[in-house]
C-alpha cells in the first residue's frame, strides 16, 4: 500500500535495542521533542512512511534491510537510507556543519566551502527524494524537514509534477546578504520555490526567506497580513510587524508559514511528578543549601553563546564579592558527535573558562560552576529547571529554544526569572522574560543583576503571562494547526 503522508527527517524515529541477539525497534524511550510530535500526524491516516538515513559499513550494506516496523505502532513504517561513514561525513558533519550551519545562524566567517562535497550532497537528496516519490500515493502530502535536504523538493516535483510538498526549517533563516554567500544559493532557493508550503518559526524569518528568493528569482508577491496572535509584531530584535504570506513561481503557488514549535507541557508536568524527579529535586535543594541557582541548557556550539555566558558569570563573581558561596552557576553543554570538528575548539574554552573560574573562586565547600558534558536524564534535568531561580538562555542565534519554554513550564506560572537573548525565536511569544543582547556585556552583567534582585512578586506576573502562552500554544497546538493547513492543502498553479 502506498503512503499518503511522508515524512522526510534526519532522525530515526525509534531505539534499536538488541534483544537474544536479535535487533527491536521500539518507541523511543522519552517522548519529549520533535520526534513525537511529528509521529502523531500519523495517527490519522491508514499508512506512512518515515523516511530517514542510517550509517552502515560496506558489508553491512550487502544486506540492509531498508524497511523497519516500530513495535507496537502499525500504521508506518521507516524507510532507511543507507549511508556510509565517509557518505556522512561530506554530508553531515562538513557540509551541513561547516558550510550551512554558520551561514544560517548568521556566522559567516566560521563558513567554509573548501572542504564541502557538494555532488555528495546532491546525491543523498536525490535518493531521499527517490525514496520519497516510491513510496508516495499520488496525492500524499510529503513533508520535508530541515537545511539538510534542502534540494529534494526539486527532486521531487520532476519526478512528480502534481505531489503536494511542505517544507519546514527547524533553523533561523538569516538575510539576504548573509544567505547569498553560499555557491548553491540559486540550487537551494530554486528547490524551496517548488514546494507548496514553506514553514518557518517566527515572521522574521520567513520575511528573510522571501527576500532572499526576491533577491535571485523572479517572484511575485501574492498576500501579504499583518502578523498576529501571540507573537509581538514591534519591540523585539527579531520582531516583524507583516508577513509574506504567499508567492508565484513559474506558475505555482507557494505559501510561505510562520509558526513556532511548541513544547508539551502535559508531559513535563507528568515527569515532575513522578518519584524519580521529586527525589532528585530534594536532593538538589539539599546540596543548594539555600543557595540561589541558575541553569543554562544546551549543547557544544559557537551560536548557543556558552562562552559568553560564562564570562558574564566570571564578571558578576568579580564585581559582587557579597554573592560568593551564595550562588551556583549549573551547566549543561553536551559535547557533539564523534566527527564534529568545528566544535572541538569550543568544547575546549568552555572547559578552559570552567576551570579558571571555579580555580578562582572556588573553595572546599562551594564550587560556583558544575559542568555537564553528558546528556542528562530528563527526569534529573527538569529537577535542575524546578530548582533553578533562573533559567539563563542567551544563545547569539537559535531558531526558536524549548528549553526557555521547558523552564516556563517546569515553574508552573509561579516563580523563577527566565534571562533570554533578543535572537531566539521564542523571544518574539515570550517578551515578558529579561531580553537581553549576548553580544553586550553591559547588557549581559545588567540582565543577570536584574534576575538577581526580582522580587517575587515580578517573578510571578511575568512567569504567568509566559506560562499562559506556553501552555496555550503548545506543541498540540503547533500539529494541530499545521495539519488542518495540510488538509487544505492543494497543489495550486497561476497564470504569469
Amino acid at each position: 500500500m502506498k503512503s499518503s503522508l511522508v515524512i522526510l527527517y534526519h532522525r530515526e524515529p525509534y531505539d534499536e535495542i538488541v534483544k537474544d541477539g536479535k535487533i527491536h525497534y521500539v518507541q523511543k524511550k522519552s517522548p519529549n521533542g520533535i520526534v513525537p510530535t511529528l509521529k502523531s500526524f500519523f495517527a490519522d491516516v491508514n499508512q506512512g512512511t518515515w523516511v530517514a538515513w542510517k550509517e552502515v559499513t560496506a558489508k553491512q550494506k550487502a544486506s540492509f534491510e531498508p524497511k523497519v516496523n516500530i513495535e507496537g505502532e502499525g500504521n508506518y513504517n521507516v524507510l532507511r537510507i543507507p549511508l556510509e561513514a565517509k557518505q556522512v561525513k561530506h554530508f553531515y558533519h562538513i557540509t551541513s556543519k561547516e558550510a550551512f550551519w554558520p551561514i544560517l545562524h548568521s556566522f559567516p566567517d566560521h563558513f567554509t566551502s573548501e572542504t564541502t562535497d557538494w555532488e555528495n550532497f546532491k546525491q543523498i537528496n536525490r535518493l531521499f527524494a527517490e525514496a520519497a516519490c516510491a513510496e508516495a500515493a499520488d496525492d500524499a502530502l510529503i513533508w520535508i524537514h530541515d537545511y539538510n535536504l534542502w534540494l529534494v523538493p526539486q527532486y521531487i516535483r520532476e519526478r512528480k509534477p502534481d505531489a503536494r510538498i511542505a517544507f519546514f526549517h527547524h533553523t533561523p533563516f538569516p538575510s539576504v546578504d548573509v544567505f547569498n554567500i553560499l555557491p548553491w544559493r540559486d540550487a537551494i532557493v530554486e528547490s524551496l520555490l517548488c514546494c507548496d508550503i514553506v514553514g518557518f518559526h517566527v515572521p522574521r524569518y520567513s520575511e528573510n526567506f522571501v527576500n532572499v528568493a526576491r533577491s535571485l528569482k523572479p517572484v511575485k508577491v501574492l498576500k501579504q497580513q499583518p502578523v498576529d496572535g501571540h507573537m509581538t509584531p514591534v519591540g523585539v530584535a527579531l520582531a516583524e510587524p507583516e508577513m509574506t504570506s504567499q508567492l508565484s513561481y513559474k506558475g505555482q503557488v507557494v505559501n510561505i508559514d510562520a509558526f513556532p514549535v511548541g513544547t508539551n507541557p502535559q508531559h513535563i508536568l507528568s515527569v515532575l511528578e513522578q518519584p524519580e524527579t521529586k527525589a532528585r529535586l530534594a536532593q538538589i535543594k539539599s546540596e543548594l543549601q539555600g543557595r540561589k541557582l541558575i541553569i543554562a541548557a544546551g549543547r557544544v556550539d559557537y551560536v548557543k553563546g556558552n562562552q559568553e555566558k560564562l564570562e558574564a558569570f566570571d564578571r558578576l563573581l568579580e564585581r559582587r564579592p557579597d554573592l560568593h558561596g551564595k550562588v551556583n552557576f549549573v551547566m549543561t553543554c553536551v559535547q557533539a558527535a564523534a566527527g564534529m570538528r568545528i566544535y572541538k575548539t569550543a568544547q575546549s574554552k568552555i572547559e578552559q573558562l570552567v576551570g579558571n573560574i571555579n580555580g578562582r573562586y572556588g573553595k572546599l565547600d562551594w564550587m560556583p560552576i558544575l559542568l555537564f558534558t553528558q546528556p542528562i536524564p530528563l527526569p534529573h534535568l527538569l529537577a535542575y529547571y524546578k530548582a533553578a531561580d533562573i533559567c539563563w538562555t542567551t544563545p547569539l542565534r537559535d531558531g526558536l529554544n524549548l528549553v526557555a519554554k521547558e523552564y516556563v513550564v517546569a515553574h508552573g506560572g509561579k516563580d523563577g526569572v527566565l534571562v533570554l537573548s533578543e535572537f531566539v525565536g521564542a523571544a518574539v511569544e515570550l517578551p515578558e522574560a529579561i531580553l537581553t543582547n549576548p553580544y553586550s556585556l553591559k547588557r549581559m552583567d545588567n540582565a543577570i543583576e536584574e534576575a538577581l534582585a526580582m522580587s517575587p512578586e515580578e517573578q510571578e506576573q511575568r512567569m504567568s503571562k509566559m506560562y499562559q502562552t506556553v501552555t496555550d500554544y503548545d506543541v498540540k497546538y503547533w500539529a494541530d494547526r499545521l495539519l488542518d493547513q495540510f488538509k487544505n492543502l492543494k497543489h495550486e498553479t497561476v497564470s504569469e
